[in-house]
């Protein structure tokens, strides 16, 4: 699992998969997350706007992603 550090209360799940690398724009996200290729601990999400914390897991194209607050 890929750990991501935010540094505000929560990230969008849009956001966190362009921080994470995992797609290249905002409107890639859109789709892909909106055609159900995302998943939030374990239930398909097609909500590209689901706030997301630390304990929230991510499932995407093959790779899982957690997050933490920064120190």
């Amino acid at each position: 699992m890929k750990t991501i550090t935010i540094t505000t209360e929560f990230i969008k799940l849009q956001d966190l998969l362009k921080l994470a690398g995992a797609v290249e724009t905002g409107g890639e996200a859109k789709e892909r997350i909106q055609a159900g290729e995302a998943a939030v601990n374990g239930a398909p999400c097609p909500q590209r706007g689901r706030k997301l914390r630390p304990g929230d897991v991510v499932a995407f194209d093959g790779q899982e992603y957690g997050l933490k607050y920064a120190d």
